[in-house]
């Protein structure tokens, strides 16, 4: 077993708390890549050193492309709220549920009515809904709902 010549490093609280503090407030400034954001860092911010600066970008830099797999922990990034709400209030011009434009031929229809009159008196549906029952073989749903 080999081992390994140089250790991880830890990110101290100063790097973390400055980079989630830069991130949310200049997040339109920020890239993926590492020389960008830290040159973004040295205008933004007065770092005191060189070494902290560099830390300080690249927590900032690995951050940002986290972000881009979705929401991170502790950090409200106001582009980021929004989306989110855009996608929570979204709602389609055509639904999926749309059972008006379900086209069939005779020979399902049949074999449909066939099949669901097989198991009770129900009154005449559109066959649309016959087939929605069907497919999602929630046949117990659509009776308990006539009821």
């Amino acid at each position: 077993m080999k081992r390994l010549r140089h250790k991880g490093r830890v990110r101290t609280k100063t790097v973390k708390k400055a980079s989630r503090l830069i991130i949310e407030r200049f997040y339109s400034r920020l890239t993926r890549d590492f020389h960008t954001n830290k040159k973004v860092c040295a205008d933004i911010a007065c770092i005191n050193s060189k070494r902290l600066r560099n830390k300080i970008a690249g927590y900032v830099t690995h951050l940002m492309k986290r972000f881009e797999k979705g929401p991170v922990r502790g950090i409200s990034v106001k582009l980021q709220e929004e989306e989110r709400e855009r996608r929570d209030n979204y709602t389609p011009e055509v639904s999926v549920y749309d059972t008006l434009s379900i086209e069939l031929c005779p020979i399902t229809q049949e074999m449909l009515q066939s099949m669901l009159s097989s198991i009770g008196n129900l009154p005449e549906l559109p066959t649309s809904l016959l087939l929605l029952a069907w497919l999602g073989t929630k046949l117990q749903i659509l009776l308990d709902h006539e009821r």
